[in-house]
């Protein structure tokens, strides 16, 4: 493998003023890939990323791959301000949004393109892709940029410019896809450490309208083997879900009963790593090695790139070619948030399985798996869009349309 393909991007215009315009664009870059590599120790360990393994003896070319794949969001500046007269940069406040909004795109890159699918340098990429990264772009106009999780995180009680956690950014999230028709993600965040299986089921069946089935009722034993066939005619299809689990994994620091079950939710293959890492200092974790939590670092001032003349979007600042970090999963902040995304039903239904064999197994359970929605709980409905005079992200453009929505069933509570 070429290693001109592995760079580092930074900031060091005044280093040499007559190419400030190149230099704007891609904030020079250098030849890092002997580094990259001897960042990993030479072991006989697997190495997960995201539910797929890599021997790292043998793949770490293949491993470095998958990881510079990933889309990198880090803190930005000179972007329009937020709300017309905000921050025009994120720098120092926005690492959590920018890790949520990572998570969030790993999701649509396996809802439209799929987990196997890989990033090169300056190879043109699928329409779809191109389509993905305009999604986070830092304009008022896209649907997850700064500018809408900031507005949103509002109605969550946080005020623009202010550091979210995992949580309010699941929250945000959640919210924010309601208005995103073409993704079309049914978005699940879990409320008392416990995923309730009826309400996802709810939540992505959905009832297609049409004339030869508006009065008639789904069979009562739609099973996602079946569901498939039946689509075509009418019944229930499944909504591709986005589930995230926000968790309390300790007091003032994880606890290590914790660590293997939490080890085991990055080999599923729904696997969207997790939000998290140290209190105002947010990182995307997307794997591990032995003990040690891999993960992709927003805590990087890079200048707003904007859609090109083409309506394409130059990519190269959005893909980490750095060495990926490490940190000792012990260091992590007890606060996190698990992502997991199932496109269909079957993959729904298999991470179930999974969690009932790897994580409800353990006497001290990491979060709670079940059946029926709790009697104790207030009724669950089905987040919908509200009444807006607007269409798309467009609708959030002041403080006061946040009013729409109903926050009652927003509380989390986080066990200790």
């Amino acid at each position: 493998m070429a290693t001109d393909r592995w760079v580092v991007w930074f900031c060091d215009q005044e280093a040499n003023p007559g190419h400030q315009n190149v230099l704007s664009k891609y904030e020079n870059q250098i030849t890092i890939f002997t580094d990259y590599l001897e960042e990993f120790p030479d072991t006989d360990e697997l190495v997960w990323i995201l539910g797929k393994q890599h021997l790292l003896k043998t793949e770490k070319s293949k491993l470095l791959s998958d990881i510079s794949a990933r889309l990198w969001f880090t803190y930005r500046r000179k972007f329009s301000p937020i709300g017309g007269t905000g921050p025009s940069s994120d720098a120092g406040w926005g690492c959590m949004l920018r890790c949520g909004q990572m998570m969030l795109a790993q999701a649509l890159i396996c809802r439209h393109l799929g987990r196997d699918w890989n990033w090169e340098k300056q190879k043109e990429q699928p329409k779809e892709y191109q389509r993905i990264l305009q999604c986070f772009l830092d304009r008022k106009d896209c649907c997850y940029s700064i500018h809408q999780m900031a507005q949103m995180g509002v109605g969550e009680g946080k005020s623009i410019g202010e550091w979210f956690g995992p949580n309010t950014v699941a929250q945000v999230l959640k919210k924010l896809a309601l208005f995103d028709e073409w993704n079309s993600l049914a978005v699940y965040v879990s409320m008392d450490n416990t995923v309730v299986i009826e309400d996802i089921k709810k939540m992505c069946c959905i009832l297609p309208l049409s004339a030869d089935t508006a009065g008639e009722s789904p069979p009562s034993s739609l099973n996602a083997s079946n569901r498939s066939k039946s689509t075509s005619a009418g019944w229930p299809a499944w909504k591709p879900l986005l589930l995230i689990v926000p968790l309390r994994l300790g007091i003032n620091q994880i606890n290590p009963v914790y660590v293997d079950a939490f080890k085991e939710c990055f080999k599923m293959p729904q696997s969207l790593g997790a939000l998290g890492g140290k209190p105002n200092n947010a990182y995307y974790f997307i794997g591990f090695l032995g003990d040690e939590l891999i993960f992709l670092d927003p805590h990087t001032t890079q200048t707003f790139v904007d859609t090109e003349e083409n309506g394409t979007v130059d990519d190269q600042t959005f893909h980490c070619l750095q060495s990926p970090q490490r940190m000792n999963i012990l260091n992590l902040d007890p606060s996190v948030a698990l992502g997991f995304f199932c496109k269909e039903e079957k993959d729904f239904d298999s991470w179930c399985s999974l969690v009932q064999k790897e994580i409800l197994k353990e006497n001290l359970r990491m979060f709670e798996l079940v059946q029926k929605h709790p009697s104790h709980w207030p009724p669950f409905i089905p987040p919908a869009k509200p009444e807006v005079t607007t269409t798309g992200a467009e609708f959030i453009d002041s403080t006061e349309q946040l009013e729409e929505f109903d926050l009652e069933e927003d509380f989390e509570i986080l066990s200790v």
